[in-house]
């Protein structure tokens, strides 16, 4: 069993009170029964796993439903088949009847004929013969025109009748699609809930036998800049330096600035990586690989930092953690936080002249390589927004406290991306 773990209220509380970890690292040392902390575990594996299931079923029922809709739109595509038979259906129905009337017509024409030579006193024999002849021919061509035109217009009728059921078979495919998504989307809801209420009401615990592991190292790289109302990408790499395999690795990161106050909504940090491309918000999803990482080995988290386009200029910084849990109870986590800093600008105002916002679009889309620091020296890149050293003092120092905050906060198991 892999257990994901989140590093993101070190982070957070890092920054904001580095204390917190120093001083409540005592409140958490309550000790708990082997038996509950096993159901404990029990418990959240089984959510784990109702979660994941629920997912599963809520992906089906959007295809379901996706399917069951583009089912009911094909109905009135011209190249399907009972539209054709219903349309062709129709214009057959409709050609008879203008038939029927021609041949109605003709019959009228021809008992009108009759009249009027019957009505003669010198008309001949053969006069006669003839306009009831041509009486008989055209009431012969009016029945048959007449079943031809009711035979058509049965057929038209049953051609409409046979699309008509096949929209509403569609249609309540579709609904019945709907609902259960619908559905599917509620009982995913209601386990993520239950997962985050039972996760919430996990208590601390000590794990005396976790400590911070030099083998687990992190690097971020990123942009120096990003404009505001626009995203930078950043590489968060961990790196198994140990001899020991990990079996998963999990971090967090939390995006700040320094200036002013109330700044960090400003600030959106969601993250991919190559076993989840999907990005995903980290406020919801705590970062976590899916795959083994062997000594030497290392694995990348991609974080997106988008800037609200209402962000003042000012610096901000992004900072890191990582951990693990094996099944057999070995675990660690980076010895220290990693951290990067940039610069929030504005964007530039048409014909200033100045290149101004983040200039290189290689940094503003995430594909700069080039460190914005290490980690570990406790000093970040020039951002190029100022020489204040209070802020570089204060991500420093949220990175060295973030990875003795860690062993406080490795226990709380919270929701994972599938959640």
């Amino acid at each position: 069993m892999k257990i994901r773990r989140i590093l993101a209220t070190a982070v957070a509380a890092a920054v904001t009170t580095p204390v917190v970890f120093l001083s409540a690292a005592p409140a958490f040392a309550e000790d708990k029964p082997a038996s509950q902390t096993q159901d404990q575990k029990q418990t959240i594996k089984e959510l784990r796993e109702a979660v994941a299931k629920a997912q599963t079923a809520y992906e089906a029922a959007v295809v379901a439903h996706a399917k069951a809709e583009e089912a009911l739109a094909a109905l009135d595509k011209a190249d399907n088949p009972l539209k054709k038979a219903a349309v062709d259906a129709k214009k057959a129905s409709e050609l008879a009847a203008a038939a029927k009337n021609v041949a109605d017509g003709q019959l009228a024409d021809a008992e009108k004929a009759l009249a009027e030579i019957q009505a003669k006193p010198d008309a001949t024999a053969e006069e006669k013969a003839l306009a009831e002849k041509a009486v008989a021919d055209a009431k012969t061509g009016a029945d048959a025109a007449k079943t031809t035109a009711e035979t058509k217009a049965a057929e038209a009728a049953e051609a409409k009748d046979a699309l008509d059921d096949a929209r509403v078979a569609a249609a309540r495919e579709a609904e019945k699609a709907r609902v259960a998504k619908e559905k599917a989307a509620k009982e995913l809801d209601a386990a993520k809930e239950a997962l985050r209420e039972a996760l919430a009401e996990e208590e601390e615990e000590p794990f005396e036998d976790c400590e911070a592991d030099k083998g687990i190292i992190g690097s971020l790289t990123g942009p120096k800049e990003i404009t505001a109302g626009q995203s930078g990408i950043f590489t968060f790499r961990v790196t198994n330096k140990g001899s020991a395999e990990i079996e998963s690795v999990d971090g967090s990161a939390e995006a700040y600035m320094y200036e002013g106050i109330n700044l960090d909504k400003y600030l959106h940090v969601s993250w991919s990586s190559a076993t989840h491309p999907k990005w995903q918000p980290i406020e919801e999803d705590t970062m976590f690989s899916t795959s083994a990482l062997k000594p030497g080995k290392s694995f990348d988290f991609k974080l997106k930092v988008t800037v609200d386009a209402k962000a003042p200029a000012g610096d901000g910084a992004v900072s890191t953690g990582a951990g693990y849990v094996n099944e057999d109870g070995s675990c660690g986590w980076t010895d220290e936080g990693t951290y990067a800093g940039f610069a929030v600008v504005k964007p530039t105002k048409p014909g200033t002249g100045s290149a101004g916002g983040n200039g290189n679009t290689a940094q503003q889309g995430g594909q700069s390589t080039t460190p914005v620091t290490t980690g570990t020296s406790g000093t970040l890149a020039n951002t190029g927004a100022g020489s204040s050293t209070m802020p570089i003092a204060l991500a420093a120092g949220a990175a060295v406290v973030l990875g003795a905050g860690a062993m406080v906060v490795v226990r709380r198991r919270k929701a994972g991306a599938d959640a």
